[in-house]
């Protein structure tokens, strides 16, 4: 089955990602080498 519709939930103040999220909204952090909304992103496409 193929993913017509996705909802990415991408808000909030991240607060329990502080002090790094002070300066990068928390969708940007990187994980291994790539921001996390770029993995999300990825996975449904």
């Amino acid at each position: 089955m193929q993913i017509k519709k996705a909802v990415i939930p991408a808000a909030g103040w991240g607060t329990r990602f502080l002090p790094q999220s002070k300066a990068v909204p928390k969708e940007m952090l990187p994980v291994v080498d790539k921001p996390v909304i770029q993995c999300v992103v990825e996975e449904i496409a």
